[in-house]
């Protein structure tokens, strides 16, 4: 199912190029670019995980069709060196088999079934980063959570796709670690920062980006919205980088997350006070309502 699902995304790709000329990603990418106030992205978390396995290029597909301008994956390794979306160090949780993603080959490794948010098995297998890219392309932003370990193998995927323009790599790292062991693809891709605010030396290693690299990108986490944790916001938002706030749970956005806006109704306290901050990517659980509640305000086409 997941060939078919590639082969007929593949052909609507090639059909609205010659049609209008120009990608759904460009779009998604030109509005990376353009300040917070114009447009806020849509970052889906595990891709469409409650509708399909997370990490499944169905999901990814859902998303495409939802209009998401960006999605979320995380990376592992097989046996035999391929590249795979897996969230967990084991399969367990995520598919019908056991192990580590590691002790599998590929081939392996596709005898067992993805598992839905339920558990039960689905006909889905688990998706290479290279398929991934290759429905992607041209299509969604991706945004890359656990995967530094393969920040190089990655990097060449990319190239090979054609896609390095339209994925973001990140880690939460100091600048001089990364570009230690990085350093020959860290300026050749869109690299976010991950800074915990609300932890002690996360000035100094904002500073650290700021001085040796002015990433596009920074991914800002805080398990309060203190003044000091705003003042840090605005330090960095005043840089010129973009903000891409997580608001998936109460720790990651100092309590403005999805189940305020969705579920007490306080989109305002929660999205609306992210934005506020001078946000530009909000990644969420509730992909679906963020896009309307961004459109209500003007700032999603």
């Amino acid at each position: 199912m997941k060939r078919n699902v590639f082969l007929l995304s593949c052909l609507l790709s090639l059909y609205t190029v010659a049609l209008f000329g120009q990608q759904p990603v460009d779009k998604i990418c030109q509005a990376f670019h353009e300040p917070a106030d114009k447009v806020v992205l849509v970052v889906s978390h595990r891709a469409d995980w409650r509708n399909a396995p997370e990490n499944s290029l169905q999901a990814i597909q859902n998303c495409i069709d939802m209009g998401v301008d960006m999605v979320e994956i995380d990376l592992k390794r097989t046996k035999d060196g391929c590249l795979i979306l897996m969230h967990d160090k084991t399969i367990d949780r995520t598919t019908t088999g056991k192990g580590k993603p590691e002790d599998y080959t590929l081939e392996e490794l596709h005898q067992f079934q993805m598992r839905n948010g339920a558990g039960h098995k689905t006909r889905h297998l688990v998706p290479t980063f290279e398929e991934v890219m290759e429905l992607c392309k041209g299509k969604i932003m991706v945004n890359v959570d656990k995967g530094y370990d393969y920040f190089k193998e990655a990097y060449a995927i990319l190239e090979k796709t054609g896609t390095v323009e339209q994925c973001i790599m990140k880690a939460e790292l100091p600048y001089e670690q990364v570009k230690a062991e990085h350093g020959e693809v860290l300026d050749k891709m869109i690299f976010m920062p991950v800074i915990q605010l609300h932890k002690e030396g996360a000035e100094a290693i904002i500073d650290g980006y700021l001085k040796h690299m002015k990433p596009q990108a920074f991914e800002l986490v805080f398990n309060n919205d203190s003044p000091e944790v705003q003042r840090l916001i605005k330090k960095v938002h005043d840089s010129g980088a973009k903000i891409f706030i997580n608001s998936l749970w109460p720790e990651l956005c100092g309590g403005h997350d999805d189940d305020r806006a969705v579920e007490l109704h306080q989109p305002d306290e929660s999205w609306g006070w992210i934005i506020n901050q001078g946000a530009k990517l909000i990644q969420t659980d509730r992909p679906a309502i963020l896009l309307q509640y961004l459109k209500d305000k003007k700032l999603h086409n």
